[in-house]
């Protein structure tokens, strides 16, 4: 029989040679782990919609923190839930904010973890919108002021990167200019460049206690359907200065990662986010999937359509698993 066609098996006979040829790889290096930081005393509450994490005040936080070190993780996401929110967002830009203090404790126990600090104002304030309220009107210029004085006191209190999420147009321009004339000229922006209005935020509402108290954030996020947006959207932020652009979503929208990968030269950042997180974690606790193998082809799935960093609910697990396959 005189056959003519290729043998791509052959690269694929063992798991040594699987590994041999494996075109991506994921490390705990390539991870940041998000944390919510609660104000008070003695909380380690569990996020019922997302099994395994938790909201933690800060004579907790050393205990998650050696975790997470222990674990190889390099860098952490800090949100915080403060006790008092008001129309402005106050605490957001406190000098002794949850946040704030958060950070300063981590810097001066672990100075070799990056803290990333989320920039936005909808866990500080009442209405639970990321900027200025008028009516029932988020307004943009107005609510640059104060995410500008919430990137400026993150950074006073030692945050290695500003990572601002609220959308408003203009915003890495004045946290650039901001950072810059208060001294912070070396601090980089990971913008959340194209961050989609999504379903799969949910469970982050409950565990960050931000959801909005009227209407929606179509207004600043994107439209789920729209892809020459985020092009758009991340060439502002590029020529306003940005260092890292985030995509958010991760797995409903791993096109619009290998756009940004392909048309960018920044980091590419992928926030796998609280939905994605939910679901697997849900459906493997009914035992319908094997967590480890779908976490695992999620994460490769992200590497692989382009992202260089990706921050994740399951990079704990992900790290345990890989190591185990080593």
């Amino acid at each position: 029989m005189d056959l003519q066609f290729s043998r791509h098996r052959r690269l694929r006979s063992s798991a040594s040679m699987r590994a041999l040829v494996r075109e991506n790889h994921l490390k705990a290096e390539d991870f940041i782990y998000p944390l919510f930081i609660y104000e008070g005393e003695n909380i380690r509450n569990e996020v019922s919609s997302m099994p395994g994490v938790f909201q933690v005040s800060l004579d907790h936080l050393q205990a998650e923190m050696d975790d997470i070190v222990a674990h190889g993780i390099k860098a952490v996401l800090l949100f915080g839930i403060p006790n008092e929110k008001d129309e402005c967002g106050t605490q957001a830009f406190h000098d002794h904010g949850i946040v704030q203090e958060a950070t300063r404790f981590i810097k001066e126990k672990y100075p070799d973890v990056l803290v990333v600090a989320d920039t936005c104002l909808c866990e500080y304030t009442s209405h639970g919108h990321c900027g200025v309220v008028e009516g029932e009107k988020i307004v943009n210029d107005e609510s640059l002021d104060l995410l500008v004085k919430t990137a400026v006191a993150q950074a006073k209190a030692g945050a290695d990167i500003i990572a601002p999420s609220n959308m408003m147009d203009g915003f890495v321009a004045a946290i650039r200019a901001g950072l810059d004339e208060a001294g912070f000229t070396e601090i980089p922006i990971m913008s959340y460049a194209v961050k989609y209005a999504s379903a799969f935020y949910g469970p982050f509402r409950e565990a960050a206690e931000g959801a909005p108290q009227f209407g929606d954030r179509k207004t600043y996020q994107m439209d789920p359907a729209n892809r020459l947006e985020a092009f758009r959207e991340a060439e502002s932020d590029v020529a306003e200065g940005a260092d890292f652009l985030i995509i958010k979503p991760g797995m409903p929208y791993l096109d619009i990662v290998r756009d940004i990968k392909n048309n960018f030269n920044l980091p590419v950042v992928v926030y796998n986010v609280s939905g994605e997180y939910s679901m697997i974690k849900a459906a493997a606790l009914n035992g319908w999937i094997d967590e480890k193998k779908t976490v695992l082809e999620m994460l490769y799935g992200m590497k692989r359509a382009g992202a260089d960093l990706i921050i994740t609910y399951a990079a704990k697990d992900a790290i345990r698993w890989l190591k185990e396959e080593e």
